[in-house]
């Protein structure tokens, strides 16, 4: 017999990534979230609810770059309201245009959020005209998408934003079935050293509960433990709340479908990686930056590898050759020196026994806190396995008067400068009749017998010279210098 009940909202945010999206969530967070005295929110949840006029909301904790596109994407899919913030100092931004793409991508309705109107230079209107040009026009402005206006630095408009998310969501009128088995989907994955696989769930549908046996697209097994985003044990999981799970043996991929079924079944499936295609194959006539790429949670690590991905790659190609969740251990290390490759982490480190085989193998390990470090820091990766960009810059030409004198490969001559100047450690290229026979190097340049660092158009100069070729009176020589240049990805 179903039991049809009212489900809570799920809300997902989005925004570019200076759009303070971020400090939006924490304001949200500290106006609705009870009990904070149990301890705080436990990190990569990836969910968190708040409670408002009597009513539970779950906002799903996207990572904070657009970047992210995949986690992003999986994160709409479950969401049952999205909230695009704007900066209303800057207004639309590229990122912002990708997140509106998404939001009409999934079909999901939306609520603007005009944010920083705190600031001196904040453009309201300007911003809401804007967005009209990317098919989201706001109530005030005779569309039909919401818009409130909010501070997340002074918590102005936050109240506003609570009761918007309220209403639309009722005239969603969102409805669950108590009565039927609870399927839900992962919204983070993560390792934690004492506790073992995890994995945060939002519930679609029925009673996920403790003791129940559950599959996944990669795993199977018994809910061991269900905790809330406070760390504290609960028994249930409600239609659009969130539970922390633990009972998995291995971490799950973020967007599985997790069901509840009668009893325990053998899932015997490759557990899928998520890797672009064209990280299997060998590129040719391309540079290959190998890398071994951990990070703190299963969520993180693809929004990572998606970032990786985005990198200019026609010169050098990033391969992954594993990846993983938790602190980098002694077979990681083991695995770069054999593969030659650079341990590259996302908020992770290394554990003791792999900071002494570290060290002693003498391999780089480079840890980032923040998207942009990862960004930067791995273009300087792929920009040192490139050779440096070799530059020719042309200085002139003469013409040999005389050879003084012929010793192995070199030789003192006299030359005319016809064009351009000439300098003391430049290249010379020896032209016979119209063609190239041969080059070598200025060792010293000599004017009436005094060393002398450059000469110029019209001038008579002693070269001492050093090359592959025997230079003859009358030969063309071509002066020019080279430099290398640092090949920038």
């Amino acid at each position: 017999m179903e039991e049809i009940v009212e489900k809570q909202p799920v809300v997902v945010v989005l925004g570019h990534i200076d759009s303070g999206k971020t400090s939006l969530l924490m304001a949200i967070k500290d106006f609705g979230v009870l009990e904070k005295e149990s301890g705080g929110i436990t990190q990569h949840l990836g969910a968190y609810e708040i409670e408002y006029s009597g009513k539970k909301i779950t906002f799903i904790d996207t990572p904070g770059h657009e970047a992210f596109s995949q986690m992003r994407s999986r994160g709409a899919k479950v969401a049952d309201l999205a909230i695009l913030v704007l900066d209303t100092t800057k207004g639309v931004q590229e990122q912002t245009k990708e997140a509106i793409s998404l939001i009409k991508q999934v079909k999901i309705p939306t609520i603007v959020a005009l944010n920083k109107i705190d600031r001196i230079d904040s453009q309201v209107k300007k911003t809401e005209l804007e967005l009209e040009k990317y098919g989201i026009v706001t109530e005030r402005r005779g569309g039909e998408v919401p818009a409130v206006e909010v501070s997340a630095k002074t918590k102005q408009g936050i109240e506003d934003l609570l009761e918007m998310i309220v209403l639309v969501s009722q005239i969603q009128n969102l409805k669950a079935n108590l009565n039927q088995k609870a399927k839900g989907v992962v919204i983070e994955s993560f390792l934690d050293p004492k506790k073992g696989p995890l994995a945060t769930i939002i519930v679609e549908d029925g009673v996920l509960k403790e003791g129940d046996f559950f599959v996944t697209e990669s795993s199977s097994g018994k809910i061991k433990r269900i905790e809330n985003f406070l760390g504290q044990r609960i028994e249930k999981v409600y239609p659009g709340g969130v539970g922390i799970i633990f009972g998995f043996p291995e971490p799950l991929m973020v967007g599985e479908k997790l069901e509840v079924v009668d009893e325990i079944k053998e899932i015997k499936r490759e557990k899928k990686q998520f890797l672009p295609e064209e990280e299997k194959e060998e590129v040719k006539d391309k540079k290959i930056l190998p890398i071994l790429l951990k990070s703190d949670c299963q969520g993180s690590l693809e929004a990572t590898k998606e970032v990786l991905m985005r990198l200019p790659n026609d010169k050098v190609k990033i391969k992954i050759l594993a990846q993983g969740i938790g602190n980098f251990n002694e077979n990681d290390i083991y695995l770069a020196r054999e593969k030659k490759a650079f341990l590259v982490g996302f908020r992770v480190d290394l554990t003791k026994t792999a900071k002494i085989l570290l060290k002693r193998e003498g391999l780089k390990f480079f840890n980032f806190e923040v998207i942009y470090d990862l960004i930067e820091g791995i273009r300087k990766l792929m920009e040192k396995v490139l050779e440096p960009e070799i530059i020719r810059i042309d200085l002139g030409k003469g013409k040999v008067l005389v050879i003084f004198f012929t010793q192995g490969s070199r030789q003192i001559i006299g030359v005319r400068i016809l064009e351009g100047k000439v300098e003391r450690g430049a290249k010379i290229e020896v032209i016979r009749g119209e063609e190239k026979i041969g080059q070598g190097k200025i060792i010293n340049l000599q004017k009436e017998r005094k060393d002398i660092v450059f000469a110029g158009k019209g001038e008579e100069v002693g070269i001492l010279y050093e090359g592959n070729v025997k230079i003859k009176e009358g030969d063309e020589v071509l002066f020019f210098k080279e430099e290398r240049k640092k090949v920038e990805i």
